[in-house]
C-alpha cells in the first residue's frame, strides 16, 4: 500500500538534522551556498525509491544558512537523504554541488550501509540505487539512573579493544557476534580482569569500503574503523538490527551495561578527516553540503584537498560552524550516550588554521575545554598529526582546567 504524501510546515533551524517532536518530525540543514534543497523519504533503508519528495522554498524555508521542514505526523523508523543544488566549482571556490547526488544528514543519528557502493559516490551524478540513507529516530531511553563514572585519572586502567574484533570468533561464544550486543555477553570476562575503561575503537559509522583499491580486489574491507563519515550515528555494521534504526539503543544498552558493572567506555575519535577522501573520493555528506568550510582546500586551486592526516583530507576544524559541529557531537556523546572519555586520533590536526598552519590557541580545543558538558570527561590526545605537527607541550599545559583529564600519547 502506498505511503501518503505527508502534510508541510516551515520548520525551524534548530535543531540540526532529524528531530522528532511531538505531530511529526523536524529536518534542517546548513549549507550556505545551496541554490536548491530537496529532503527525500523513504519507507525502508533500502526502498529502490522515496514515497515522498520535498522541494524547499528559499522564502520559507531557509533561515540564515539553513535550511528546514517540518513534517507533520511522519513516524519514527522513516529512512531519508538530502539532494542540493549549486555552484560546482571546484577550482575556484571549492564548492561541488551535484542535484543529482543522495546525500546523508551530518547530524545523522542512524544510518545504513546495506547498498552502499563506494564507487558509484566517487562519480557524478545520480546514485540513489546504491546510497546510504538516514533513519528518523525516537531518541528516548530508559537510562535507570545512569551516568558516567567518576573514576579518578591516575586510577583508570584502560583495556582497549575493538567491537567486532572481541566477539566475531566462534570462540568468544556470544548469541550476536561482533556487535555491541556481543561485547556485552563478555562483560564478566572484562571484570576479571580488574580494568576500569574500556577504550573502543572507532564506533561512530565509518565506510568499510574505504580502503586500497588492490585490497578491495582480495575481498578485504576497513576494519579498523578510522574512516568516519556520520559522527553523531553509531556504526550500523555492529548493530544487530540497524535496519530498524536501533543504532541508539543498542549502544545506549552497552554503556548501561558497562556502567552497572562499573566500568566507564572511552571513545577513539576520529575528528582529523573524514572517508570523502581528496577530490576523487565519494561524495557522501560534507563534500556535498558545504565542502568549502569543512576541508582544508588550497588556496589557489580549491580542488585540492591538504592532506595533514595521511588520508586524502583534512578537517577544516577552527571554521566557526565546523568547530561548533565537532563541539555539540562531543557534547551529544556524553549527554545522551553517556561516554566517559575520548581519544583523539591525530589531535594536533586540530589545532591547524584554514591555512594549515599552527595555531597557538585553536578555537574547537579551547571550546572543548571550556564546555561545561565536557567538563568530567576524560580527554586523551595523540598529540601528533601526519604532517609532522606535534604539541603534546601544549596538550599538557592546557588541559585539566576544568577538571578534564588529558594525556598526551
Amino acid at each position: 500500500m502506498p505511503k501518503p504524501c505527508y502534510t508541510l510546515k516551515n520548520g525551524s533551524a534548530y535543531p540540526p538534522g532529524a528531530k522528532l517532536k511531538t505531530g511529526g518530525v523536524n529536518f534542517s540543514i546548513f549549507s550556505r551556498y545551496a541554490a536548491a534543497v530537496e529532503l527525500l523519504l523513504f519507507e525502508q533503508e533500502d526502498s529502490p525509491e522515496p514515497f515522498q519528495i520535498i522541494k524547499l522554498k528559499k522564502d520559507v524555508n531557509r533561515t540564515f544558512f539553513s535550511w528546514h521542514v517540518f513534517v507533520d505526523d511522519l513516524p519514527a523508523g522513516t529512512w531519508y537523504c538530502w539532494r542540493l543544488d549549486g555552484p560546482y566549482q571546484p577550482r575556484e571556490t571549492g564548492l561541488r554541488f551535484d542535484k543529482h547526488k543522495h546525500l546523508l544528514d551530518p547530524w545523522a543519528r542512524a544510518v545504513s550501509h546495506k547498498r552502499w557502493q563506494r564507487g558509484k559516490a566517487c562519480l557524478p551524478g545520480d546514485n540513489g540505487k546504491t546510497a546510504m540513507r538516514c533513519a528518523v529516530v525516537d531518541e528516548h531511553y530508559d537510562w535507570g539512573g545512569d551516568k558516567p563514572l567518576a573514576i579518578r585519572s591516575e586510577k583508570a586502567i584502560i583495556y582497549e579493544l575493538h567491537v567486532r574484533g572481541f566477539t566475531r570468533h566462534p570462540s568468544s561464544n556470544v548469541k550476536h557476534p561482533g556487535t555491541f550486543a556481543g561485547l556485552i555477553e563478555k562483560i564478566p570476562y572484562l571484570q576479571a580482569l580488574g580494568i576500569t575503561h574500556v577504550e573502543l575503537l572507532p564506533v561512530m559509522a565509518f565506510d568499510e569500503q574505504d580502503v586500497p583499491s588492490h585490497t578491495a580486489q582480495l575481498g578485504l574491507k576497513n576494519y579498523w574503523g578510522y574512516s568516519t563519515h556520520s559522527f553523531f550515528s553509531p556504526h550500523p555494521g555492529f548493530c544487530v538490527t540497524p535496519e530498524h534504526g536501533t543504532h541508539l539503543q543498542e549502544f545506549r544498552d552497552l554503556v548501561k551495561a558497562l556502567h552497572n558493572a562499573g566500568i566507564g567506555v572511552i571513545l577513539d575519535v576520529v575528528f582529523n578527516h573524514t572517508s570523502e577522501s581528496g577530490a576523487h573520493g565519494p561524495t557522501i555528506n560534507f563534500k556535498g553540503i558545504a565542502g568549502d568550510i569543512y576541508y582544508h582546500l588550497d588556496k589557489i586551486d580549491s580542488s585540492i584537498f591538504h592532506d595533514y592526516t595521511g588520508c586524502g583530507n583534512t578537517v577544516n576544524a577552527n571554521h566557526p560552524f565546523v568547530a561548533h559541529f565537532i563541539i555539540s557531537c562531543l557534547e551529544y556523546w556524553v549527554r545522551e550516550m553517556h561516554v566517559d572519555g575520548f581519544r583523539f586520533d591525530l589531535a594536533s590536526a586540530l589545532a591547524r588554521g584554514s591555512n594549515g598552519e599552527a595555531l597557538q590557541d585553536p578555537p574547537v580545543l579551547w571550546g572543548i575545554e571550556l564546555s561545561q558538558q565536557l567538563a568530567k570527561t576524560k580527554l586523551i590526545a595523540e598529540a601528533w598529526d601526519a604532517a609532522g605537527y606535534t604539541r603534546s607541550a601544549a596538550f599538557r599545559a592546557t588541559a585539566g582546567a576544568n577538571g578534564t583529564a588529558a594525556t598526551a600519547t
